[in-house]
């Protein structure tokens, strides 16, 4: 079997770490708010998303949001602005809450009752690769039915646990598997 990439890039090629191409993917289907956070929609859905309940406020409070009801209250009510540094901490609150509260509702929708979730893997890009020492890589696909440590893991923003998922579906590739650890693009629906 072979062994992680040590020193990816060394010759030219491109690509991202598996287990971004899929968090990526995961953000995508968990439908975050499409307005950033800088403009006053975005702004206020964002903290309506994180205030209407004691659940979400606790959650957001737990994520780094610790800001006093008083002046959660000004916000909404557009008496005061947020600092760059509280927006930020509202922006990542609110990932964290949202990705919580849809993990269980995607892992239903990836695990699809056993029968599991095709995956499409696109290799790293080799363009800038001498062809000595260029590998011969594919795009492949990828049945996966068991979604639960990928999604717990991204549900806790913990990029290791979640590199460590990924790797552990992607050994069901064979003997190739460690060629495709880096990617330019894994797609999956759900």
């Amino acid at each position: 079997m072979p062994e992680r990439t040590i020193d990816f890039g060394k010759y030219g090629a491109q690509g991202i770490k598996g287990f971004e191409a899929v968090a990526r993917q995961l953000d995508a289907l968990a439908d975050f708010i499409a307005s950033p956070v800088t403009t006053r929609r975005g702004l206020l859905a964002r903290l309506h998303y994180l205030t209407r309940t004691s659940r979400a406020r606790a959650a957001a409070r737990e994520a780094g949001l610790t800001v006093t009801d008083r002046t959660l209250k000004a916000w909404l009510a557009g008496t005061r602005n947020p600092t760059q540094r509280n927006l930020t901490r509202i922006d990542t609150a609110y990932r964290a809450v949202r990705r919580q509260n849809v993990a269980r509702y995607l892992l239903a929708r990836l695990n699809r009752e056993g029968r599991g979730t095709r995956v499409e893997i696109h290799p790293l890009n080799q363009s800038g690769v001498r062809p000595p020492h260029q590998r011969v890589v594919e795009f492949r696909t990828l049945n996966i039915r068991r979604w639960g440590a990928i999604v717990e893991a991204w549900a806790a923003g913990n990029d290791q646990a979640l590199d460590d998922a990924w790797i552990e579906q992607i050994v069901d590739l064979g003997s190739q598997w460690g060629q495709y650890e880096y990617v330019t693009n894994v797609g999956f629906a759900a």
